[in-house]
């Protein structure tokens, strides 16, 4: 699997952030979420799944620049 950066809202560049995939899926880096009572609202978790935290503002700015 291929990534490009989407964009982040860190000054740095760094996380967190978003990138597509050459599959056409879309990849979150970010914060896991460690907080036992947040963990235990979460549904359906997967073997190998986990969750990140990241503002909302993220993923408003990349749905406003990729999605028609």
């Amino acid at each position: 699997m291929r990534l490009r950066f989407l964009g982040s809202t860190s000054e740095a560049g760094a996380c967190p952030s978003l990138y597509e995939t050459d599959r056409g899926t879309i990849v979150v880096q970010g914060l896991q979420v460690v907080d036992t009572e947040a963990l235990s609202d979460l549904r359906h978790v997967l073997d190998g799944e986990t969750a990140v935290e990241v503002p909302r503002e993220l993923l408003s700015d990349i749905a406003r620049r990729i999605l028609p």
